[in-house]
């Protein structure tokens, strides 16, 4: 693997666990028992172990689905459809409009394609785009359910037992999860990186460097986060954070077995506010809701058309 490309998927790696790693460990962190490093350590050894439990499906579907990258140049593609999705996820972080990276680097892989003149598997894309729709409404409603149902669920002796361990269950899925799923995003990196044709390895070298990285994302962009994490959304409790990490966790797991990766922020997201709103719609910060809905929705084309410009150019002037 050359240094320069390395670097980038190095790069990718450390950036995604700064906005998922962060964010999904601060989910954890809504039961007090739960340590900051014993959150992190879980959701790594997700990323790690799923890739080999489950497959590395999702991570094909990002490295040559979509697009093939075998043409000449097509790395190079790939390379500006990466940088065009951190450069929109970027700005809209820096507007205040934290958004999916998923969402961003699909769209960027789209319109590098497109722009650099690579086929395009318009179809793949589209059953894409519709999962990624799919999983955050259908964790925001099992997400809703499951909390209507504890909430009504009749007393137990030991209920502060019962909870943490729900809790912790809850939580373990959600890692194993996010590596059967979005995690494979930084995969589908180091799989281009490695080579133009996209295969995936899930070596030992390859899952040390991403588990690596993204720790070091995730741990440096913790405590901006841990004190955020649905604050903004509504008060989040342990009964919020179980159900929503179990509805989540049901949502990526469903769309991995279709090969579709999906955003597993957006699903923990609406999941939080389905809980939420299982206790009345005033519970719910709506305007806040609206907010980020707003900036799932430009994420999409805005990627497209940044890559697709960019990539379109340097085709242009590579010649």
């Amino acid at each position: 693997m050359e240094a320069g490309w390395l670097t980038i998927a190095a790069l990718f790696a450390v950036v995604t666990g700064a906005n998922d790693g962060a964010a999904i460990v601060a989910s954890g962190l809504r039961v007090s028992f739960l340590r900051p490093l014993t959150a992190l350590l879980v959701l790594v050894a997700g990323v790690l172990i799923s890739p080999l439990l489950f497959g590395t499906e999702v991570a094909a579907t990002l490295s040559h689905r979509l697009v093939t990258f075998k043409a000449d140049g097509g790395r190079t593609a790939f390379a500006l459809g990466l940088l065009a999705a951190l450069l929109v996820v970027g700005v809209l972080t820096a507007m205040g409009r934290p958004t999916s990276l998923t969402v961003a680097l699909i769209g960027g892989i789209a319109g590098a394609g497109l722009g650099y003149g690579l086929p395009v598997a318009w179809t793949t894309v589209g059953r894409v785009l519709v999962f990624g729709l799919l999983s955050p409404l259908f964790g925001g409603l099992v997400g809703l359910g499951l909390a209507r149902m504890l909430r009504h669920a009749p007393p137990l002796q030991h209920m502060p037992l019962v909870m943490r361990v729900g809790t912790l269950l809850g939580y373990g899925l959600l890692a194993l999860a996010y590596g059967a799923n979005d995690g494979q995003k930084m995969l589908a990196v180091f799989a281009v990186a490695q080579s133009g044709n996209g295969h995936i390895k899930a070596d030992a070298l390859t899952l040390g460097l991403t588990g690596l990285c993204f720790v070091a994302g995730a741990a440096a962009s913790l405590p901006r986060l841990a004190s955020r994490l649905g604050a903004e959304l509504l008060r989040v409790r342990p009964l919020h954070a179980m159900t929503a990490q179990t509805a989540s966790a049901a949502a990526a797991f469903g769309s991995a077995l279709a090969h579709a990766p999906v955003s597993m922020t957006q699903s923990l997201a609406a999941s939080l506010v389905g809980s939420g709103a299982s206790e009345g719609s005033r519970r719910v910060r709506w305007r806040a809701v609206s907010r980020l809905g707003m900036a799932w929705v430009v994420t999409l084309p805005a990627s497209i058309a940044v890559s697709s410009a960019v990539a379109g150019l340097v085709h242009a002037v590579a010649g």
